[in-house]
């Protein structure tokens, strides 16, 4: 008989473990893969960005998917304490761009050990390559979990932590929505989040810029009547079926969002490449480099602004040859390139798949837990944390940021339960 069990040895499950243990409990840790904290180890990149280092108002920003839900999560293990927590653990950390911490040794084999050292140190029983089959519900509580194998475990508590959809060679194959369902919980649509984005575009389907790289850009987000949905800014690369990198990533949901809600096939994006810059003060800048290079090609003039294989690709887009003479060159045209620079638009067509992303948006509705513990409204004993919550952020630290911290009230708080 254990006091709780965690199903999932991803960050959410095993920093479940390390509180309910904390905290007094008999602990299981039941993971149906052969290995713990596969999704830590790739995160970020495989160094892992185990948190922001931003303010919690912050933090929350930057977690659109629900992300208010969090407050209370925050409030009993906050950024800041995760960074205290591996620190304490040996584990020295740094901050980098836009507050992402990572591990000084850019390993995360390093968090990963230091995690399940902690979970081992601790005396949680773990038990790998074991498939849960359900969760187990007597009279109206949780009673305990079936394996796959037929076994039969008693638990007083059960916290899934079996994640979303997204990057299933984790293990993340969405099991435990499931077992929600079984207690009485909805589960919200799914969709992926932090996803490459799709276009039918000829130019992306011939990847004339595929592989192309660029760096500080604004990527908006339109609906069918002009408005503005969202703008990121960052990098983004072009790919043979679309676009990806950071901007694209965190564009994505709202691309999934719009196709749904306005019932359209294709979204309007658009690529401010200057967003530093405003339209007349970029077109000053075409027309100096025009004066000054008079003699020279619009391509050779041009190239210190520009990629060169971009500069090639809007040039043919305004119908400008790359071999005219600057001096030749029309006002018109310089206005219509520096137009083009501050909106290059592109029509996408969706993303790629829910396995392909990586984060599930949708999942286990909010209103049927609480915040303050994570403990199902409707079954008592039964807790969630992590991805499998409908609660989904930006990459950047703030997704492992609410797992680390919805899985330390989960387990903290079963662990009490154990105890009331």
């Amino acid at each position: 008989m254990y006091d709780c069990a965690v199903i999932g040895g991803g960050p959410a499950g095993l920093m479940a473990c390390a509180a309910a243990a904390s905290h007094g409990a008999k602990v299981l840790l039941v993971d149906k893969g052969d290995k713990l904290g596969r999704k830590l180890g790739i995160s970020g990149g495989g160094r892992c960005n185990v948190t922001n280092a931003g303010d919690l108002d912050t933090i929350v920003k930057h977690i659109p998917g629900n992300g208010r839900f969090l407050y209370s999560a925050f409030s009993n293990f906050s950024n800041l304490d995760i960074i205290r927590f591996f620190e304490d653990l040996g584990i020295a950390l740094k901050e980098e761009d836009r507050g992402r911490m990572f591990p000084v040794s850019d390993k995360a084999k390093t968090v990963v050990d230091a995690l399940i050292g902690r979970v081992r140190a601790l005396g949680v029983d773990i038990r790998v390559n074991s498939p849960v089959e359900r969760v187990l519900y007597e009279g109206g509580a949780v009673s305990g979990l079936l394996l796959r194998n037929g076994e039969h475990i008693r638990a007083g508590a059960v916290i899934i932590a079996t994640g979303g959809k997204s990057v299933p060679h984790t293990g993340s194959t969405g099991d435990g929505y499931a077992w929600a369902e079984e207690a009485g919980h909805t589960i919200t649509e799914l969709y992926p989040t932090e996803v490459p984005i799709t276009s039918a575009e000829p130019w992306i389907r011939d990847r004339v810029l595929q592989g192309l790289s660029l760096r500080g850009i604004a990527l908006t987000v339109w609906d069918p009547k002009g408005k503005r949905i969202i703008t990121h800014d960052g990098d983004m690369i072009f790919t043979h079926f679309g676009i990806s990198g950071p901007a694209a990533l965190r564009c994505s949901q709202f691309v999934v969002k719009a196709r749904k809600k306005f019932d359209v096939k294709h979204v309007l994006m658009s690529i401010d490449l200057f967003p530093d810059e405003s339209l007349d003060e970029l077109k000053e800048r075409f027309e100096a480099a025009a004066r000054s290079e008079a003699k020279k090609s619009v391509k050779n003039a041009f190239r210190t602004l520009l990629q060169e294989r971009l500069l090639m690709f809007l040039l043919e887009r305004i119908g400008v040859p790359p071999e005219t003479a600057c001096e030749r060159l029309p006002k018109s045209a310089i206005f219509t390139l520096a137009e083009w620079c501050k909106r290059f638009e592109l029509w996408a067509s969706g993303t790629l798949s829910i396995e392909e992303a990586f984060v599930t948006g949708g999942g286990v509705n909010l209103k049927e837990v609480d915040p303050k513990t994570m403990e199902s409204k409707l079954m008592p004993g039964l807790y969630f944390c992590g991805e499998i919550l409908d609660v989904h952020g930006y990459t950047g630290g703030y997704n492992i940021t609410a797992a680390f911290a919805t899985g330390h009230t989960a387990g903290m708080n079963a662990a009490l339960s154990v105890y009331s």
